[in-house]
């Protein structure tokens, strides 16, 4: 094993990770930056507010990419399976 393997394997392992939580967090972001504004423009300052519709929105798009992100994570796990025999000397 490698230098070379060992920076290829965390770079792959750390860009599936970037992909797979992308969704849920950009979401959670764009609702957050969206309840804010709402609550600045109406002088509503309640912090329980911005929970329950980041959840919500959250796990929609949890539920309608879960195909794909399982895809994600069963490339990234079948390929690590791969190069397994690869590591012994």
């Amino acid at each position: 094993m490698t230098e070379q393997f060992v920076v290829h394997l965390f770079r792959e392992a750390f860009y599936t990770t970037v992909l797979v939580a992308a969704p849920m967090l950009l979401t959670s972001l764009l609702v957050g930056l969206a309840i804010s504004i709402v609550q600045a423009a109406t002088s509503i300052q309640e912090f329980t507010l911005t929970f329950v519709p980041k959840i919500i929105t959250v796990a929609i798009v949890m539920i309608l990419t879960l195909p794909w992100l399982m895809d994600m994570m069963i490339a990234f796990t079948t390929s690590l399976f791969q190069q397994i025999p690869g590591m012994a000397p």
